[in-house]
């Protein structure tokens, strides 16, 4: 039976980007990647973007990066390192801003292209141990097929980072994980960086909570909040304020407000109180209640809240 030919070899990627059998030898040493090893590698490519997308006094850079890695070194993460990508995307960003920041202070211009980053870190049948890749998006969501995408890839046996333009079609061959899908606001305003949340709130992250939108505009995409006050409030479409302490959901089916979520110091635990129509917090309804009385049960790790029977959060450890 012939092998089944895929995009990459017949573009002719493989051959540029991935070793052929013939240059492998019995001595390669599989070698899996660290969280160092994909941290710095975001920054190196967020930097790259930068260099390469700039003009003028005007500062541009990706909003969209896509991460690949080989399948048993995503799994590795997966099984042995849950959560991880999660921390490394939040601390790149955060170095993102420091390093705009920095050109806003130099008098360049800083201003997004998007509203908000997302990071997709996917895995890819040619890829070997320790191959890691990157392709940056300048606007998220963007689908043209008739726009071309820059493509970076180091070969582990090099370990020099090749680059050239690729079609969209290229895509195609990545396994895309719920697990590897990151999406946050763009959070740079007003002349300085925004404030991080663990500093003014004594430097803790007490729980990490995410949601999958049924909507159409969010269908399938994952949206992460980290809980770094005491307490929070989870809002629906309708919620106005922009407090760090305020989970906004935009969707219909979440009340606004719909539940507050508290961490109890003395015991350690954390509270739940719901004020929307139907909250269920591991397949039982939780008492509604007043903004101004909450009543409050407890929420333990790993649980699963559904809002109006349509909405699911998760929390989790931080």
């Amino acid at each position: 039976m012939s092998e089944k030919s895929t995009f990459w070899k017949k573009s002719g990627l493989q051959d540029l980007f991935l070793p052929s059998e013939k240059t492998k030898t019995k001595q390669e040493v599989a070698k899996g990647l660290t969280p160092d090893e994909v941290y710095k590698y975001i920054i190196e490519k967020f930097k790259e973007s930068v260099g390469q997308l700039s003009f003028a006094n005007r500062i541009v850079f990706y909003h969209e990066y896509i991460i690949c890695f080989n399948e048993e070194d995503y799994k590795e993460f997966l099984a042995h390192k849950q959560g991880l990508f999660g921390i490394i995307v939040h601390e790149s960003v955060k170095q993102f801003y420091q390093l705009l920041e920095e050109y806003r202070a130099a008098g360049k211009t800083v201003e997004p292209s998007s509203s908000k980053w997302v990071f997709r870190l996917v895995s890819h049948p040619d890829y070997e141990r320790g191959d890691k890749g990157f392709i940056g998006k300048l606007l998220p969501g963007s689908t043209k097929k008739d726009e071309n995408l820059r493509v970076t890839f180091i070969p582990r046996q090099t370990g020099i980072a090749q680059t050239l333009d690729v079609n969209q079609d290229i895509l195609n061959g990545f396994t895309y994980y719920s697990e590897g899908y990151y999406e946050l606001p763009y959070a740079l305003e007003g002349g300085a960086a925004a404030p991080d949340a663990g500093q003014s709130m004594g430097g803790k992250t007490y729980a990490r909570l995410e949601t999958i939108m049924p909507d159409q505009n969010f269908r399938g995409k994952k949206v992460e909040y980290l809980m770094r006050s005491n307490e929070i409030l989870i809002s629906g479409k309708d919620e106005t304020r922009k407090e760090q302490e305020i989970f906004s959901i935009p969707s219909d089916w979440v009340n606004s407000p719909h539940l507050s979520i508290r961490y109890n110091q003395p015991d350690g635990k954390i509270y739940l109180a719901s004020y929307g129509e139907k909250t269920i917090v591991n397949e039982k309804e939780v008492p509604r209640s007043e903004v101004s009385q909450p009543e409050w049960v407890e929420l333990p790790f790993n649980s699963r809240i559904l809002l109006n029977g349509i909405i699911g959060v998760n929390i989790f450890k931080p």
